[in-house]
């Protein structure tokens, strides 16, 4: 799970664009929005679709727990751990 959750740090990285911040400064458990690494809503939706290209997840957005799954970067790689092991929607 350590390899996810560095993958999933380095994606946040890249894919929002985060020039003044490394994976190694992301807390597994730093909350990500407000204020933790400060993300926003825009940034929630980017983040949701570069984890449904790197990982072929399906995200429902309609689904009620998932800002749960979007707290931090420990509860996306269980997200995406299970998911995976579900057949990839949720």
């Amino acid at each position: 799970m350590k390899k996810l959750y560095r993958e999933i740090k380095e994606l946040i990285i890249s894919s929002l664009e985060l020039e003044d911040i490394t994976a190694d400064e992301i807390g597994d458990e730093e909350t990500l929005f407000g204020e933790g690494l400060g993300l926003d809503s825009i940034d929630a939706l980017e983040l949701g679709v570069a984890l449904q290209k790197k990982y072929g997840v399906k995200i429902d957005s309609q689904k009620n727990d998932l800002t749960d799954h979007f707290a931090n970067v420990k509860a996306l790689a269980d997200f995406i751990h299970n998911l995976q092991m579900q057949g990839k929607s949720a």
